[in-house]
Order: structure tokens, then C-alpha cells, then sequence
């Protein structure tokens, strides 16, 4: 016969349903409209409960978009198999499932949320976007940027972040040609880069050397010699 008691939660087993359960709150509301009553009830505890796994608001805050700072990071691990325009695109899949499963908490981490200009979180910020940095660096082969690869490589990153805050507000644009579009940019950005340094050119040079003939890459130069001709 049961009893319908509760099981008792560990200290560490309780932090993690608590960031869990913020995290899911936070995929259909910004983190500003999501009080701690809120994440109190969804985790079937008192609200003197939560302050007593974590000091305050803000530190269940930063505790939450800390998972969601590691979840994205992990959206960047790729096989480094395959023509890389294959594997970018792959990466941009999982980069915009984590964008449409977690919203307005994408929007939190990206412009810092409730904790906008506090060193934390701005430092986790920074860690996703080193975490994408050097991911994008090994697929390249590269140990040692040189500075114009550097340059694209983290605007790239910063151009996929902003695409996906503008791509939130009102999805205008379909997603699965976002994704494909930055593969491009990707590309493009490598390319003009190269014009420039004989450096980027060998980059550029490897990445075109394993692209097959109906690749990422080459349906760029397809649709750009699809451009109709001035009247």
C-alpha cells in the first residue's frame, strides 16, 4: 500500500530540478516575467524552499543560464567528417533547434537577460562564443589563426547570433534557409577574406578541396550565376 509521500531530494538532485525547471520556463517566457513563486510551484516546493538552494533570484538566474550557456556550446561539437559545408550546416541545424526550443531564454543569454552587464554572465556569453571560435578552428585544421582568419571566423559567430535574435522576432524569413544562408556567409566571408591574404587563400583552397561538386559551397556559385543579368 502506498503512502503518496514524497521522495526527499538530495541538496545537488534539488539544484538540478530547479534549473531544470527554470530553464523550461524561461523557453516560453523571458526570465524578467518568470518570478520565483512560479518556479516554486512548477517544482512543488515552498518558496523559502528555493532560497535555500540558491541565495537569490539572481544566482537561480545565472545557475540556469549557465546550463543553457553549456547546452548551446555542445549545439557546435561536430565530426570532423565530410565536406565542411556539410558540417556547418549540420551545426546551424542543431544551433537553431537549441534557438527554437529555448526562445525568450536564448534571448536572455545572448543579451544577458536579468543579469544584462553583470561579470558572470556576460563571461558566459563570451564562453559560448569561444566554445563556437574553436570548434569552427579545428574543423579548419588550424592551431594558430592568423588574424584575418580569426577575423571571419568570430564574425561569423556574431553574424549566426544576430540572425537568430532577428530570426525570433516574427520568423519572417524561413529557418532552413537561414541555415543555409549562413553556411554561405561563411563562405563568402572566407572568400573575400582571401583576396586579400595568401594565408586565407590556403584556408579557402582546403576548404574548397573536399567540397563535392553539388556541395554547400558550390550551390553558392550556382545561385550566384543564377542571378538574372541587368536589362
Amino acid at each position: 500500500m502506498t503512502t503518496g509521500a514524497r521522495r526527499r531530494m538530495g541538496v545537488e538532485e534539488r539544484r538540478e530540478q530547479l534549473i531544470a525547471v527554470a530553464l523550461d520556463l524561461f523557453s516560453h517566457r523571458s526570465p524578467e516575467d518568470v518570478s520565483i513563486d512560479e518556479i516554486a510551484e512548477a517544482a512543488g516546493i515552498s518558496r523559502p524552499l528555493v532560497y535555500h538552494y540558491f541565495p537569490g533570484k539572481q544566482q537561480l538566474y545565472e545557475a540556469a543560464l549557465r546550463r543553457a550557456a553549456e547546452e548551446l556550446s555542445a549545439r557546435f561539437v561536430e565530426p570532423h567528417e565530410g565536406p565542411l559545408g556539410a558540417r556547418l550546416l549540420r551545426v546551424m541545424e542543431r544551433f537553431f533547434d537549441f534557438v527554437d526550443e529555448h526562445g525568450p531564454g536564448f534571448s536572455a543569454l545572448m543579451r544577458g537577460g536579468p543579469a544584462i552587464g553583470s561579470t558572470g554572465t556576460s563571461a558566459l556569453i563570451d564562453g559560448v562564443r569561444q566554445a563556437a571560435y574553436e570548434q569552427i578552428l579545428a574543423h579548419l585544421d588550424v592551431r594558430n589563426a592568423p588574424p584575418r582568419l580569426e577575423l571571419v571566423i568570430r564574425s561569423w559567430v556574431s553574424l549566426a547570433e544576430t540572425t537568430a535574435l532577428l530570426w525570433l522576432d516574427g520568423r519572417r524569413v524561413p529557418r532552413a534557409e537561414l541555415e543555409r544562408q549562413l553556411v554561405h556567409d561563411f563562405a563568402a566571408l572566407a572568400a573575400v577574406s582571401a583576396a586579400y591574404d595568401e594565408r586565407m587563400a590556403q584556408v579557402v583552397r582546403r576548404m574548397l578541396a573536399d567540397e563535392p561538386p553539388d556541395g554547400m559551397f558550390a550551390e553558392l556559385v550556382g545561385r550566384l550565376m543564377e542571378l538574372p543579368q541587368p536589362v
